[in-house]
Order: structure tokens, then sequence, then C-alpha cells
């Protein structure tokens, strides 16, 4: 199979400009770690994975239920419409998935997989007690901290997690394939799609992946920061979502850096489409993500003649186009990303070209593109918290005195 990505953008950078920013991605790829989400063998060892997951892989089990959150999920987020099993994804404590998950399973049909790679991610450590009071069976994903001991103490198997980049290394570690595998997704697929885009985004000639992040990059220094994606399918929403984690996470910091965010489509030109169309122009980028073939697409039955016998998605897709085409028309800078379809092999190759789009553009902006430095700042806020019993009225005063410290008063003051 061939990689099936077509990426339509506009407006264009010319020649010199492209030359420049390709001069820059030579002169900074040394400062940080290469690339090691482009090694889809070093990481994983199918034969153990598949000997820890034997007892699982039968019709008895029927759920998976996966605790992580962030870099330790996404992944498997965007092969979610693949699995063969029922995958419950807990990314915290929040009550209502944590109480439907434990009306719909029982210890009997389901298998409980934590994952986290220091171990100390409260969202996924305050849930596992709860499984194993009502004695689930855990397979673990996990090398150190709490969460190791709090496995290692219940007696399951724990399989490694590398100490890499999480949110890029989903698709080439046991964090990603593990869980997968035992949905029933063709990993084997998803690694030869994987393979095969990077043959073809991770060079410098010219390739949908560079020109992306060149795209991206002209249009930061015009003063856009924020990507908006529209995903014309619920089976692109995962990749999307890894987009969002990635993009964001990678090139935030020192001060520079995009955000992404998403709606789901077309539901989305009926509630920001006349921001991005007739709203403040130089912010939002718009960026329309779309499928050729969809799974159980079917033709409609309709008495509108131009709909009457179409496919459901290609009329979404006539949509998609229509609403590039309108952003165009209004001088919005815009980009639509296609795949074939949703299967193993074309999300592979769709995540490649995501995660070579955003190394890519943190050379750009000279931002090291793998780590996260400022996300633990929180954490430990919420920890010592909990820890001390800091009660709700004393961390809002907390909040209010480094307000006052950081803003002044004529904060909003022309």
């Amino acid at each position: 199979m061939n990689p099936s990505l077509d990426f339509e953008y506009y407006p264009k950078a010319n020649t010199n400009i492209v030359e420049k920013y390709k001069q820059i991605i030579i002169s900074n790829k040394d400062k940080w770690e290469s690339p090691f989400f482009t090694d889809t063998t070093s990481y994983l060892d199918m034969a153990k994975i598949e000997s820890v997951v034997k007892e699982y892989i039968n019709e008895k089990v029927k759920n998976v239920i996966v605790l992580g959150t962030g870099g330790s999920i996404q992944t498997l987020l965007s092969l979610k419409h693949l699995a063969k099993k029922k995958l419950y994804p807990i990314t915290s404590s929040r009550a209502i998935e944590l109480t439907k998950c434990l009306k719909d399973t029982n210890p009997e049909d389901s298998v409980v997989i934590p994952i986290s790679r220091g171990g100390e991610t409260l969202d996924i450590n305050s849930t596992i007690g709860t499984f194993v009071k009502k004695k689930y069976p855990f397979i673990g994903l996990s090398s150190k901290g709490t969460m190791y001991q709090i496995l290692d103490k219940i007696g399951c198997p724990i399989l490694g997690v590398p100490n890499l980049s999480g949110r890029f290394a989903g698709s080439v570690s046991n964090v990603g394939i593990l869980p997968a595998f035992l949905l029933g997704v063709n990993v084997s697929k998803f690694i030869e799609g994987l393979n095969r885009g990077y043959k073809r985004f991770m060079t410098f000639n010219d390739n949908p992946a560079l020109n992306f992040a060149i795209f991206l990059y002209g249009l930061y220094n015009k003063g856009f920061k924020v990507v908006f994606s529209m995903p014309y399918s619920v089976n692109l929403e995962g990749c999307v979502g890894l987009f969002v984690q990635e993009i964001s996470e990678s090139t935030g910091k020192d001060n520079k850096g995009l955000i992404g965010t998403y709606q789901s489509a077309p539901l989305c030109q009926h509630s920001v489409l006349e921001y991005l169309l007739g709203g403040s122009k130089g912010t939002a980028i718009p960026v329309l993500w779309t499928v050729k073939k969809e799974f159980g697409d079917f033709l409609l039955e309709s008495s509108i003649d131009f709909v009457h016998g179409k496919s459901a998605q290609s009329v979404v897709n006539y949509q998609a186009n229509a609403t590039f085409q309108a952003l165009l028309g209004q001088g919005v800078p815009s980009a639509k990303i296609t795949i074939e379809s949703p299967d193993e092999f074309n999300i592979g190759v769709l995540i490649s070209f995501i995660q070579s789009v955003v190394y890519n553009l943190c050379l750009l902006l000279d931002v090291n593109w793998s780590n996260n430095p400022k996300v633990i700042i929180g954490k430990e806020i919420g920890n010592k918290a909990l820890k001390e019993m800091i009660s709700s009225e004393e961390r809002k005063n907390t909040r209010k005195n480094l307000a006052d410290l950081k803003f002044q008063q004529n904060f909003f003051d022309k």
C-alpha cells in the first residue's frame, strides 16, 4: 500500500521563503534530541505483548478499561474506532465516566490497563484502587513511582514504559500498541502506515508535512496563534486530538507557540464559522480533516433531488469543500487534510504526518519539541492541596493574592 494523504493549503510561500525556512530547520535540528518516534521497532517487543495479553484475547473479555491521560492515551484514541472490543478510556476520577464504566462492566468480562511513565499522575493513581477493590484483573504499563508500587503490590503483569516524550511515544511503544493489540486492532498494518509515512514526511524534499509546518510558521510570524481543526469524520477525532495535544504542548514554551483546538464538523459550521468568516481576522487558522471513503457509508434517501442517492459521507465532504472555499473567499488562510479511509494503515500515515509536522514546526520556532516543563506546576499545586487538606476558602485567597501580585490594577486600561 502507498501512503494516501492529500494536503491542500492556501496561501503558499514562495520558493525563497521555503528555502529560508528549510535552513532554519537544518540549523536547529541538532539542538534537541533526534526524533525517536520514527523508530517503530526498538521500543516494542511484540512477542512479549502477545504473551502477556493472550489470556484476555477471547470472547469472554469484552471490555478494555484504560486508565491514562494525555500522551498515555491519545494515540489509542486515534485507533478507538478500529477496536473489536469495547474501550473505556478513563482519563481522571470524574464521577460520570467512572460510574458508567463500573455499571457497564464487571471483573469477569474486563481487563484494566493503567498507564503512566512517571507513575505519579494523580488522575490515574486515584482511580486504581476502585478497580482493585472490585477484583478487576490488571495489566500495568509503568516503570517507576507510586503507580508501579501499587501494581507491584497487587501482583499483576507490568510492562515498562520508555522514558520518552509520551505524546510522541504512544505509537511506537507498549503505551499505545499493547491496548490496541488487545482490542483487536491490526497493529502491524498501523505500524506499516507509520513507516511508509515517515519515509515520505521526514525528508527535506517537497512533502505535505514540511509544507504544513512552513505554512503554520509563516502564519505564526504574521500573528496567528490558534489552529482550529474541523474533523469531518468522528473516526478522525482521535488523531485530531493528538494533533491538538502535540502542537500545543510541543510549541507552547519560551513564550512562543500555537494552541490547537477543535470541534466536530460539520457541527462547527453552525457554531464557529460565522466568526471564522466574519469575525476578527489574523488569529485563527482553520484546518479541515476529511476522509474519502468512510466506514459504514450508505446511500441517502431524500426528497431533495440533488441529495437523493448520494452517499452520506459524500454530502458531508461537499460541505467540507464548500466551507474551505468560503474561507478562502473571505481571505482566511486555511488548509485541508484528506486520507483515503480511517483504517489502520491510513491512521498510521496520518499520525506520522502529524508528528512530522509538529517536529518541524518546533525546529522552526527554535523550541524543544519533546519536553513540557510547565505541566507539573498545576499537578504539584493539586497534590499539595489534597495532602495538606487546604480548604476551599484558603485556596481562593491564595489565587486572589497571586492575581493581585501578577496583574496591575490598571491591567484593562488602555
